[in-house]
């Protein structure tokens, strides 16, 4: 008996060492650590660009180390100033603070390390790489799919929409706006009634639609810029006695509450935000990014969605439009609000 245990102990213990060669084997394979500063961990959103950042850099042989700034400009710049002293192989911003970050961008580059900004576009100081939505294009998308409801519904074109923007200080919503109207123009017998909801507050939201309720009781559609701010609406809507659908409802950025929403038959259409997408278009080009070389302008394909590259003067931006989400593919797990971690491969771009 002591034999075999003995025996067992040792098959035990090589499978173990095994394991730990294959472990470092897989860590000396790594090409580096890169930090991906989060602003912070209270959303969906944030906390899945997480899952798919480690993944898809991890793909490419990036080990991925994220830190969470709380949404506190001070303590991310203090994060900054730390990894700075860590010499990964580049980092990964979302700001907290536009403005602020500049400093830290400047410092991080000064120290010879690359910077890649996810989500947050910042265009006051040269990075080495952006990874943006299209948020004009996703204003297109939602034109397109508020045409179709309009014409679906009155024959034409035609009708009045409420467009409850988020905080007009959010280049985000204004982007949205911009392309949205832009598409919308040719659509001469629709009316656009616009408010902004300040602070991105879904209570705001819900007071502009009660109100806007009472003095334009022909209201069609209400378009809002995120999905929290459709919760809020449907909850006035409910309140008001109306039934799923008989105002409807579009919203943009592909929230899990939007995706529920449209389940309960209370929202049409929600524009993804196409975070999976941004988040793997960082690993394709990290290495060109880390070793300094060239990145060309012009059409990429990032997970099936035909993405553009240019050359800003912050430097190569790459934009990415959102998909349509209805109730016929509502449950596709590679929208993010499934919350279904990403499993296809990215490759890096040659």
């Amino acid at each position: 008996m002591k034999a075999l245990m003995r025996s067992m102990t040792g098959a035990i213990l090589a499978i173990a060492l095994a394991a730990t060669a294959v472990t470092a084997a897989a860590a000396a394979e790594m090409k580096g650590k890169i930090y991906y500063l989060v602003p912070t961990l209270l959303d969906e959103f944030q906390t899945g660009s997480i899952d798919a950042i480690t993944k898809f850099m991890g793909d490419v042989g990036y080990e991925v180390v994220s830190l969470d700034g709380q949404n506190r400009t001070d303590l991310q710049l203090s994060q900054i100033d730390d990894v700075i002293n860590l010499k990964p192989a580049a980092v990964i911003l979302a700001a907290v603070d536009f403005d602020a970050a500049k400093t830290g961008i400047e410092k991080m580059r000064a120290a010879g390390i690359p910077v890649m900004i996810f989500d947050r576009q910042i265009t006051s100081t040269p990075s080495d790489f952006t990874s943006v939505a299209g948020t004009i294009e996703i204003g297109h998308v939602a034109a397109d799919e508020i045409t179709r409801l309009l014409t679906e519904k009155n024959g034409s074109a035609k009708g009045k929409v409420l467009q409850i923007l988020g905080d007009p200080g959010d280049p985000y919503t204004l982007e949205i706006q911009q392309g949205f109207e832009e598409k919308m123009a040719d659509n001469g017998d629709v009316t656009i009634i616009t408010h902004p909801a300040m602070q991105w507050e879904a209570t705001n939201a819900g007071t502009i639609a009660q109100d806007q309720l009472l003095t334009n009781p022909d209201i069609d559609l209400i378009f809002v810029h995120a999905a929290h701010l459709a919760v809020a609406v449907a909850a006035v809507l409910e309140a008001q006695g109306k039934k799923p659908g008989e105002i409807m409802l579009v919203s943009s950025n592909g929230a899990p509450v939007g995706l529920d929403l449209i389940r309960k038959g209370w929202e049409q259409v929600e524009v993804e935000q196409p975070m999976v997408a941004q988040a793997a278009a960082l690993a394709m080009f990290a290495d060109k990014v880390i070793n300094g070389e060239e990145i060309k302008p012009g059409t990429y394909d990032v997970t099936g969605l035909e993405s553009v590259v240019t050359i800003e003067e912050w430097g190569p931006n790459i934009k990415i439009p959102g998909a349509a989400i209805t109730k016929d593919n509502v449950d596709d797990v590679k929208f993010w609000g499934n919350m279904k971690p990403p499993t296809d491969p990215v490759m890096s771009v040659e």
